[in-house]
């Protein structure tokens, strides 16, 4: 298996997703132009994508769908949306398993200002889990429940609390962000992270990073202080996903 982001932050997000058989996107929020070209720097071809399963309508994550032409799941409470514009759309529902070739894609409730945001639990057939959270206010039993035993993981660090209370965002936007069904703080993300540790993951992706109110190394930092708590160094490793760029590409 495969991994990468193609993009991450509020300026867009992609993450790719590869198994012998299967190509998928989580989220197109950025050009069809740069999907195919970040795409192209990893071998691989557009046209070689299966599916494009979306977390949420903001356009950040669905940018491009209207032009892409390939199967597109969405949560049903957001088809309405799309019926009229998107080729070969497809619904979900959440907490409510669907497979796409050897994935099996289980969509679960995330706290946040959409109409039905959702994160993924994604396992293979030879039992690798990734588990998917980006845009999500607060931590709930179920997101725990869904993300548990993952030996990917995506997690949203959004912003460093001091940083976002400083910062020239104006206050009721600074209420919203960090707010129930805002993002997560560095903190919020790190205390998460701590207790979905096990021995079999491997990878942590710290994603949706506040270009504003957020810094990689504050990101990192946050991060790595729970691997190292949990005497994990040598075997899991730690990457701040970039915001226009492919991010590193992990193989498990």
């Amino acid at each position: 298996m495969r991994v990468c982001t193609l993009a991450s932050g509020s300026s867009g997000n992609s993450l790719y997703i590869e198994t012998e058989s299967t190509k998928v996107l989580i989220d197109a929020g950025i050009s069809m132009k740069q999907i195919k070209l970040r795409l192209e720097t990893i071998g691989v071809e557009l046209s070689d994508i299966d599916a494009v399963i979306t977390t949420h309508e903001h356009s950040d994550h669905t940018h491009a769908i209207k032009r892409l032409n390939i199967p597109t799941y969405v949560a049903s409470a957001t088809t309405h949306l799309w019926k009229d514009t998107v080729n070969q759309l497809e619904e979900f529902e959440s907490d409510t398993a669907f497979a796409i070739k050897d994935l099996l894609v289980t969509p679960f409730s995330i706290p946040h200002d959409a109409l039905d945001p959702v994160g993924f639990s994604i396992e293979c057939s030879n039992n690798i889990k990734i588990g998917i959270v980006t845009d999500i206010g607060s931590v709930t039993s179920l997101v725990k429940e869904r993300l548990k035993g993952s030996n990917i993981l995506l997690i949203e660090f959004n912003h460093d609390s001091d940083i976002l209370l400083y910062s020239h965002y104006p206050w009721d936007l600074k209420q919203r962000i960090k707010g129930r069904l805002g993002h997560l703080s560095n903190t919020q993300a790190a205390e998460l992270l701590n207790e979905l540790f096990h021995e079999g993951l491997k990878h942590v992706i710290l994603g949706h990073l506040s270009q504003v109110n957020n810094r990689p190394e504050l990101a990192f930092q946050s991060a790595s202080k729970i691997v190292k708590k949990n005497g994990a160094e040598s075997e899991v490793s730690v990457s701040v996903a970039p915001r226009k760029t492919v991010g590193e590409v992990l193989q498990i």
